[in-house]
C-alpha cells in the first residue's frame, strides 16, 4: 500500500506467560480497533484498568471508516485526540447530488457558527486507530495494550469472564469482570456465543478504491461529498466522490449484485472504472476492495458480563456514516456506567440502560441506513419511476429533497423518553431530555474556550442566567453560564450562543456522556434535583 505509514507495533510477552504476576481485571477489551481503543481510553479517564487484547499488531489497511461526524468529533475530543484528528483530516460541510450530468442541488451541514467541531471530517480509519493507540499509552498504569493476544474461548461466570488467550510464547488464562467484545462484524465472540443478527442483508455489491490524485477532480475550492445517481460514467448505477487527507480519494461505485468480486477487483478492471470517474487526471490506485452489506444487530448488547459494542454488536450500510460513529457513540454511553458499576456507586443493573439506549440508536441507524440503500437500490419498477420521480422534482420543488435519500449522514441518537432522563413540562424551552448537548462559545478567565470542554465527562448541573439553587449534592459539579456580564469563577456566554440553544433561566443536570438528563426553568429546589440525580444514575430503576 502506497499509504500505510504506520510500522508494526511491538508484540510484549504478557506476564502470564512469562511467570510474572497476574491478576483479575475490572475489564477486558477484545479488539484494538477505534471502538476497543476508544473504550480503554474513556475508562482509564474514570480511573479504571483494563486490558486490551488483539489478534494483529498493525493499524487497519485502507481507508474503511472514513467519515467522522461532528458528535463523534466531540467525544474524541473529551478522550485527547479530536484536534489531532481536525488537524489532519479534510473538513467537509457541503454535498452535491446529481442525476445523471445534472446537479440536482446541494446542501450545508453545518450552516450556523459557534461549534468547536465541524460537521464532518473525513480521515482514514489508520490515523484514528494510531492516534488512539498513541494516546492510550499515556495511561501506562491504566491501559496494559497487548497486541498479537488472540482471544479463542471464553468461560462466562455470573461475577466474570476468563478468556482463553493464544500468543506468540503460548496459551493463557485471564480473568476479568467484565468483558466488551470490540471484535468486528464477524465477531468471534458473537459466533461462539451462538449470537445471531437480525436484520436484513442486501445483495448490492460496491467498490470501494482509494485512489491517489496530487490534482483534485472537484471544481470548488474545498472538498465536498459529491453523489451521483445513474452517472453517465456508470450507466444505471450510483457513485460517491469523498476527499481524504495525502491526496487520497474514496470511490464507491455501485457493481450490481450479480458483479463477481474477484474480477472487480483485479486492476486492470479497476483502473478503467476509475479513469471514467476522474477523467485524464494522473491517479494511482492506493487500495480496493468489494463488499456487500447487511444492516442488522443482536437482540441484546449485554449478557451477563459480556457487552458488545460496535460493529460486533450491530452493522449498517456504509453509506451514512453510521457505521464507525455508532460505536464511538456505544463506548460514550457504555464507560461511564461501567465505572460506577465497578467502583460501586451503581448496581449492575444500569448495564440495562446501555442495552436499552444503545439498541434504540441502533434501531435508527439501521432505519435511515436501509431507507437509503432501498432508494439507491430500486427493486422493482415502481420503486424505480418513484425514484427517477422524486430526482426531477428535486431540482426545482424543496419538499422532494426530503425524499431523496443517499445516506443521509449520521446524527447523534436523542435518548428522550428513556428511563433515565427525568421527563418535564418545559415545553419548547432549551434542549428537551435525553438530547446531547450542543457546544457554543464561552469565556472563563479572560480565556476563550468551548462549553463541551468545560462539562467533562462527570454529572453536572449547568445554569444559564439566573437561576435559584439549592445546595448542592457533593457528587455533582456545577458550571455557572453567565449571559449578561462576565463573572469571576463562571463561564460568560460570550457570543449570546447558549442562551439561544438552551434558553435563559435555565438549567440542566447532564449525564457524564454529555446528554441531558434532567432540565428546569427558573428555580431548581434540592428534592427536584436530588430525584433526577438518582434517576439518572439507575438508582431508582
Amino acid at each position: 500500500m502506497s499509504h500505510y505509514p504506520y510500522e508494526p507495533f511491538e508484540y510484549v510477552p504478557p506476564p502470564e506467560v512469562t511467570g510474572g504476576k497476574a491478576g483479575k481485571y475490572p475489564v477486558a477489551i477484545i479488539g484494538a480497533g477505534p471502538i476497543g481503543l476508544a473504550a480503554a481510553i474513556d475508562l482509564a479517564l474514570h480511573d479504571i484498568p483494563t486490558v486490551l487484547l488483539d489478534d494483529n499488531n498493525v493499524v487497519s489497511v485502507g481507508s474503511r471508516a472514513i467519515c467522522w461526524s461532528k458528535r463523534t468529533l466531540e467525544i474524541f475530543d473529551r478522550l485527547g485526540v479530536g484536534e489531532r484528528m481536525l488537524e489532519k483530516g479534510v473538513t467537509w460541510k457541503v454535498g452535491r447530488l446529481f442525476h445523471r450530468d445534472r446537479e440536482v442541488y446541494n446542501f450545508d451541514l453545518l450552516p450556523e457558527d459557534g461549534h468547536k467541531m465541524p460537521a464532518f471530517i473525513n480521515l482514514q480509519q489508520y490515523y484514528v486507530e494510531q492516534y488512539l493507540v498513541e494516546r492510550a499509552r499515556d495511561f501506562p498504569n491504566l491501559i496494559d495494550l497487548r497486541f498479537k493476544n488472540k482471544v479463542v474461548g471464553h468461560d462466562l461466570a455470573d461475577d466474570g469472564v476468563t478468556l482463553q488467550i493464544e500468543t506468540p510464547d503460548g496459551p493463557y488464562t485471564l480473568d476479568a469482570e467484565f468483558v466488551i467484545a470490540c471484535d468486528g462484524a464477524g465477531s468471534p465472540t458473537r459466533q461462539r456465543m451462538g449470537l445471531r443478527f437480525e436484520g436484513q442483508t442486501f445483495h448490492e455489491q460496491f467498490l470501494i478504491a482509494d485512489v491517489e490524485m496530487p490534482e483534485s477532480p472537484f471544481k470548488t475550492e474545498h472538498p465536498e461529498r459529491w453523489f451521483w445517481f445513474e452517472p453517465p460514467f456508470h450507466n444505471g448505477q450510483s457513485a460517491l466522490l469523498h476527499k481524504q487527507p495525502d491526496n487520497i480519494y474514496r470511490i464507491d461505485l455501485q457493481l450490481g449484485p450479480d458483479a463477481d468480486a474477484d474480477e472487480e477487483k483485479r486492476e486492470e478492471n479497476v483502473i478503467p472504472r476509475i479513469r471514467a470517474v476522474v477523467g485524464d487526471k494522473p491517479f494511482t490506485l492506493d487500495w480496493v476492495s468489494v463488499y456487500r452489506f447487511t444492516c442488522a444487530r443482536l437482540e441484546r448488547f449485554v449478557h451477563g458480563r459480556m457487552i458488545f459494542a460496535g460493529d460486533s454488536a450491530h452493522v449498517v450500510s456504509p453509506f451514512g456514516a453510521r457505521g464507525g460513529n455508532g460505536g464511538i457513540q456505544d463506548t460514550d454511553n457504555l464507560c461511564w456506567k461501567l465505572a460506577m458499576i465497578i467502583k460501586g456507586e451503581a448496581d449492575v443493573s444500569l448495564l440495562d440502560t446501555y442495552d436499552q439506549e444503545r439498541c434504540h440508536g441502533s434501531d435508527e441507524n439501521i432505519l435511515n441506513s436501509s431507507r437509503a440503500t432501498n432508494f439507491m437500490t430500486p427493486k422493482s419498477e415502481m420503486e424505480a419511476i418513484f425514484r427517477a420521480e422524486t430526482l426531477n422534482m428535486a431540482a426545482t420543488m424543496p419538499f422532494a429533497r426530503r425524499l431523496v435519500n443517499s445516506g443521509r449522514l449520521s446524527q447523534p441518537c436523542s435518548l428522550a423518553g428513556q428511563v433515565l432522563q427525568t421527563p418535564d413540562d418545559a415545553g419548547g424551552s432549551g434542549l428537551e431530555p435525553g438530547e446531547p448537548c450542543l457546544d457554543a462559545p464561552v469565556t472563563q478567565q479572560g480565556r476563550k474556550g468551548w462549553l463541551l470542554d468545560q462539562l467533562g465527562d462527570r454529572f453536572m448541573l449547568m445554569t444559564v442566567g439566573d437561576v435559584a439553587l439549592p445546595d448542592m449534592p457533593s457528587d455533582i459539579a456545577h458550571l455557572a453560564v453567565s449571559t449578561d456580564s462576565e463573572s469571576p469563577g463562571n463561564c460568560h456566554d460570550r457570543d449570546h450562543f447558549v442562551a439561544a440553544r438552551y434558553g435563559d433561566a435555565m438549567a440542566y443536570l447532564i449525564r457524564p456522556d454529555q446528554h441531558v438528563a434532567a432540565r428546569f426553568e427558573g428555580t431548581v429546589s434540592a428534592e427536584a434535583l436530588d430525584k433526577a440525580l438518582m434517576r439518572a444514575k439507575g438508582q431508582e430503576l
